[in-house]
């Protein structure tokens, strides 16, 4: 048995093999009634002691195909909860808080591939994963939402991030945990909330390091969510947007669907927005501004992200070059015909794959993730933080090797969890996967514990600066390049990036 008394009352959480977890444990009061689109608030206190042995219910979603998914739990607006893995009570260890991903439209942080107890076993950390509010329930963005001027007008899941970074803060001294010594880390989705947290105000002093794998901050126009919100009602068929309020959630999610099937996915204005209220403005001006010049900061994305969204469309993968630049189109507008041959010029230089397909995969990796995740990194150095960048390039033997170093590839690698279900058909496996994931795993808990991460698997690992642009290249070699694929990078200068270029 094995009991913590937090702020709202005790725990009994489970041991084995040493380590310690405490799952479902409420870091917020249920979402639900009036307080659906509204910023959270503290839980309830609660008498005798509460089991934490089972995760609590996941973000109401649609389930998707993909690794970072709600997995077939529980779903339910009463979501907010996290999960805590730890070596032990005592001490002040380290703590690493991880977002998950999903488009912020799916996942939780009780999926087995997040599972802490690898990291906290190796590292002597304490391993924190939350739930926060996805799809509309928690990016719907509308002036009329606020609850009086200059007030949160969405970015509720933002702030439902808020909420447990701030439980963290309060109580993780029960579990172990150094409040003085937190690294948010996440991927994808997690990734866009780590930076975007990183340029928020209300998240100020509640970490102290940050990981970003695979996205840079985020920051949709109060216009364009005000457009998705209007196309929500009409899909819905409410009156307006405070009758959403009380719209049963699968009406909700279902013309979300409606929604993101005619316009895809990802150009959706579900993610952070610059509301006036969380966000006053773009949360990379803020990182510029220098709102966290003294928060370390380690990043970097997957060489073929895009990969991972591409493998179902057939239509695309053996695309000829009239399809690829339409599709281009739709997100660089006059600008894609300029990259496309760009691109080509550049890698049929370098003796790479110039196919329509390749060339869409590594314009729209650039776009999407990893030009935004360098200015960031760029932003961050030159406030005075010291940054980190990594560029993973790993292969998948996956779908015939189509995937090659896709999107969520690197965090089974990262958080140490190769053993878990699929990842040996989706990663790899054998000496040299589990030496990455060895490698990677070391960086993280070094950087986690002294804010730089350099280890003897890694040798010296330079600072990253607009100058040399000093990157970790990290796969079946690991070893340090200077400002690798700098002339894709170049040809975005001017250019607008992120999940959509027409936001």
């Amino acid at each position: 048995m094995t009991i913590v008394e937090t702020k709202y009352g005790k725990l009994q959480g489970t041991t084995n093999g040493g380590i310690s977890s405490f799952k479902g444990v409420p870091f917020a009061a249920p979402p639900v009634g009036d307080l659906r689109f509204r910023p959270p608030v503290p839980p309830q206190p609660w008498e005798g002691t509460r089991a934490a042995d089972a995760f609590g219910a996941v973000a109401p979603q649609v389930a998707q195909a993909g690794v970072a998914q709600g997995d077939g739990q529980r779903q339910s607006e009463d979501c907010l909860y996290l999960n805590v893995w730890t070596p032990g009570l005592d001490g002040t260890r380290p703590v690493m808080v991880w977002i998950h991903g999903g488009a912020f439209q799916n996942g939780s942080g009780s999926l087995p591939l997040y599972d802490g107890t690898n990291l906290a076993s190796n590292g002597d950390v304490v391993v924190v994963t939350m739930n926060y509010r996805l799809g509309v329930l928690g990016w719907l963005a509308s002036e009329q939402l606020a609850a009086e001027p200059g007030a949160p007008a969405g970015n509720w899941g933002l702030l439902d991030q808020v909420a447990a970074l701030r439980w963290v803060s309060e109580n993780i001294r029960a579990f172990g945990g150094d409040p003085g010594n937190v690294t948010i880390f996440g991927e994808s989705a997690g990734s866009v909330s780590v930076s975007t947290l990183l340029g928020t105000p209300a998240a100020r002093g509640l970490f102290h390091k940050a990981i970003a794998q695979s996205g840079g901050p985020g920051g949709f126009s109060m216009s364009f969510a005000e457009r998705f919100a209007a196309e929500l009602i009409e899909e819905a068929g409410v009156a307006d947007v405070a009758a959403l309020r009380h719209t049963p959630v699968d009406e909700l999610l279902e013309a979300q669907e409606r929604i993101a099937k005619r316009v895809g996915r990802l150009n959706t204005a579900l993610a952070p927005v610059v509301d006036g209220g969380v966000l006053a403005e773009q949360a990379l001006a803020e990182i510029r501004d220098g709102i966290n010049r003294d928060v370390p900061l380690l990043a970097g994305t997957n060489r073929d992200e895009m990969r991972y969204f591409a493998i179902g469309d057939r239509r695309l993968t053996g695309g000829d070059e009239e399809l690829v630049l339409r599709r281009l189109s739709r997100t660089n507008r006059d600008a894609a015909a300029w990259l496309y041959e760009t691109y080509r010029g550049i890698r049929e230089a370098r003796g790479l794959d110039t196919s329509p397909f390749a060339l869409w995969v590594a314009i729209e990796s650039d776009r999407v993730f990893r030009v935004p995740s360098l200015r960031m990194a760029e932003s961050q150095a030159a406030a005075g933080a010291p940054v980190y960048e990594y560029l993973f390039d790993w292969e998948s033997p996956a779908v015939g090797g189509l995937l090659k170093s896709c999107h969520a590839l690197e965090i089974a690698f990262a958080l140490g969890n190769l053993d878990k279900p699929a990842m040996d058909v989706f990663c790899g496996s054998g000496p040299e996967a589990e030496q990455l994931s060895q490698t990677m795993m070391g960086a993280w808990l070094a950087f986690a514990h002294t804010g730089d991460p350099s280890t003897d698997a890694t040798g010296t690992w330079p600072r990253y600066d607009a100058a040399r642009r000093a990157t970790l290249r990290l796969g079946r070699t690991v070893e340090v390049l200077d400002a690798p694929m700098e002339e894709e990078r170049r040809a975005w200068e001017g250019r607008v990036t992120g999940r959509m270029s027409a936001a």
